[in-house]
């Protein structure tokens, strides 16, 4: 296969016509035709038939001179960012550690030229125990949650844990942070959580922090962004200082506490050195059960959008939550898939879907329950649904359970 000419002569790499270029030859090897690249194909260890784009892409980069296709994508990405932005320098951020809740920007970042360490913190604190226990304990309780939940592999929930308990530990007096951030509760629980890890204020501390984009409709979060806005972002960040420590441990202390009295207090109010807690503090207070149906705000929406919109497809109704019903987005595609089984995993459940093999594509329909549940005429705490937890305040049906009013108001049921 021929190499494409960008690569061998002015070095601009046309992005669009690689894309082309690989498209055509995924059709001639699906015709039988292309016998180099089919044999190209089997000296890495691709025999085939079935061929996918990805295995031509991978093709169409090497000739082109990368490892691979999303380096070759991340090159040209690059190159056309600093052809864009020939003055931009993230100034004094060589030795920054960028803290964020997930892996979401790190390709962005390098893409715009910033150079520091990247640090990952992607526990689901809005999901599960968060409660008040020694450090040990408290991964421990964390771990055999996501395994549960998530189905993934011990093993590689205790490295990403390490990773992460390693990265915490190290920081200190000496430390040079920046924190990037939402608005919604994933983002301000790890915000919080970070900031109360630190047993000292650090040499540099400051947070870009942000709840909308202009001329971004819907601002879901900073991974959305292309490079060129993390660019604009940079300038506006802000030092934070002891009083955003000293509020991030009350903040914290409250969220993993069993009883939910000083979460709901710090949610009704305005924080000057932290102005998005609040607000997502109140969110996620909605998580507990509603006192009126007994329901997370969450099951709420989703039973909303089924009886609004009739039988629809898992992924659909995921979309229509993220886009349309949900005040403060913070769920990923498991997380939403995790939160739907409670509902249908019980003798008499809310929801029922259709069987299939990617949960996306099973269609979901309220059952005669999830109707009179939705209206207000039973409430889900009186079906003994599954113990589950918001915080540090665990729900058990029979067990006078904490609840909450549409205003924040929480009180035992």
């Amino acid at each position: 296969m021929p190499a494409p000419k960008a690569s061998r002569h002015h070095g601009l790499l046309d992005l669009p016509a690689l894309r082309k270029q690989a498209k055509r030859l995924l059709k001639a090897l699906k015709r039988n035709e292309a016998a180099d690249a089919r044999a190209q194909l089997q000296a890495l260890g691709i025999p085939g038939p079935d061929y996918r784009l990805a295995d031509t892409q991978w093709l169409v980069a090497r000739a082109a001179g990368f490892a691979s296709w999303p380096k070759l994508v991340a090159h040209a990405d690059s190159v056309a960012f600093a052809a864009r932005h020939p003055d931009f320098t993230a100034t004094n951020e060589a030795t920054v550690q960028h803290w964020r809740c997930g892996n979401d920007i790190e390709h962005s970042l390098r893409i715009a030229g910033f150079a520091g360490a990247f640090h990952m913190f992607d526990d689901p604190m809005v999901m599960g125990p968060v409660p008040a226990l020694p450090e040990e304990q408290y991964w421990a309780v964390r771990a055999a949650f996501i395994t549960q939940a998530f189905g993934l592999a011990p093993q590689a929930i205790e490295q990403r844990q390490a990773l992460q308990r390693r990265a915490l530990a190290q920081l200190g007096a000496g430390s040079e942070l920046v924190l990037w951030c939402e608005g919604d509760a994933y983002d301000q629980l790890f915000l919080i959580r970070v900031l109360a890890s630190l047993p000292t204020l650090p040499r540099r501390l400051e947070l870009i922090e942000l709840d909308r984009v202009p001329g971004v409709e819907r601002f879901i979060g900073i991974g959305q962004l292309a490079p060129d806005l993390l660019a604009w972002l940079w300038p506006q960040r802000r030092p934070l200082g002891e009083a955003a420590l000293a509020l991030a441990r009350r903040a914290w202390q409250a969220y993993t506490a069993t009883d939910p009295s000083d979460w709901a207090h710090l949610s009704a109010q305005r924080h000057v050195s932290l102005p998005l807690l609040g607000p997502a503090l109140a969110r996620q207070l909605q998580e507990l059960p509603g006192a009126a149906d007994g329901l997370s705000l969450t099951q709420r929406l989703v039973l909303r959008i089924l009886a609004e919109l009739g039988e629809l497809p898992a992924g659909k109704v995921f979309g229509q939550l993220m886009s349309r019903y949900e005040p403060l987005p913070f769920l990923g595609d498991q997380m939403f898939q995790a939160l739907l089984r409670p509902l249908m995993e019980t003798a008499q459940p809310l929801l029922v879907e259709q069987p299939g093999k990617r949960w996306q594509e099973r269609l979901l329909r309220l059952t005669p329950l999830g109707e009179r549940v939705l209206r207000g005429q039973a409430n889900w705490l009186d079906y003994q649904p599954a113990a589950r937890w918001v915080g540090g305040v665990r729900i058990l049906a029979d067990q006078a359970p904490w609840v909450v009013s549409d205003d924040g108001r929480v009180w035992r049921r």
